[in-house]
């Protein structure tokens, strides 16, 4: 059984910043950030897959969004930099433990309760 527990969102101006937290429980093959805007289907926003072999970020984040884990503090993080108000929405930490299902366009199957973003321009 894997449990997820997000953290660490907020209301920031653009060009701000803001670190994620997911704390889990359980193994897992992949672990992620999704982000739903009001209104909008949700989407990946960088994932990882194998402990760190493989990552994916969406082509709106590359360069500005880091994803990292800490294994012995079994944390999964994303850093989001130089936030613009197209990053507003609610973020939820995901993870699979079937490899088939570890892709972006899959819907992750365990996911955390989400954070909430707010970018003010």
């Amino acid at each position: 059984q894997v449990q997820l527990m997000d953290s660490g969102g907020g209301s920031v101006q653009a060009g701000g910043s803001l670190r994620l937290s997911c704390e889990y429980i359980g193994a897992t093959k992949c672990m992620g950030w999704f982000r739903q805007a009001l209104g909008k289907e949700p989407e990946a926003v960088a994932l990882m897959i194998s402990g760190g072999m493989t990552t994916y970020y969406a082509d709106s984040v590359k360069g500005r969004f880091t994803i990292s884990q800490d294994n012995a503090m079994k944390t999964l993080y994303l850093q989001m930099n130089n936030l613009s108000s197209d990053d507003s929405a609610m973020y939820y930490c995901a993870a699979e433990t079937d490899w088939a299902r570890c892709a972006p366009r899959q819907n992750f199957r365990y996911r955390g309760r989400g954070t909430k973003v707010t970018v003010s321009s």
